[in-house]
């Protein structure tokens, strides 16, 4: 998706009502979701992954840590999933450590083979791949989000604490 499309989606999917997951949230199907991408990106990689799910008071469903010998540049990668809309993002050592993964890639620490690894999981289950480099731009939607954060970005909307 173009970042254009990409931006129409996470306004599409604020709702200012539901901060912390949309009204037809399903649980379990997010569950058996995200356990695919865990067993895939272990496949993949060739190695068990840490990972937390069904995170409390937060908009982000769970996360997925590859480890960092099991990628090529011996840093390892997170996948972030959301509660909305099937969001995820992947990043090198941790959400924010790098601008995005352009400045990552330039610094050495992530690989395009392990990017295109993972961009390719996220793609063939159903994921939709948000850039960090988006995720970090000022958020311009309608919900209220000042409290959690001083100056919010489309990250802490679709990921943050609520």
């Amino acid at each position: 998706m173009s970042e254009t499309e990409l931006l129409a989606l996470l306004r599409e999917l604020d709702d200012p009502e539901r901060l912390e997951r949309p009204l037809n949230y399903d649980r379990a199907a997010a569950s058996l979701a995200f356990g695919g991408l865990v067993r895939r990106l272990e496949a993949d990689f060739g190695v068990q992954c840490e990972f937390e799910q069904d995170m409390q008071d937060s908009s982000e469903y769970g996360r997925v840590r590859v480890p960092a010998q099991a990628t090529i540049c011996g840093t390892r990668i997170v996948v972030c999933v959301s509660k909305f809309g099937s969001l995820a993002e992947a990043c090198a050592d941790n959400p924010g450590a790098f601008l995005g993964t352009e400045e990552a890639r330039e610094e050495g620490v992530l690989d395009l083979t392990d990017l295109a690894t993972m961009e390719r999981a996220l793609a063939e289950l159903g994921y939709v791949s948000v850039p960090e480099e988006l995720l970090e731009s000022d958020y311009e939607g309608p919900s209220a989000l000042e409290y959690f954060a001083a100056q919010p970005t489309w990250w802490t909307r679709f990921f943050g604490t609520m």
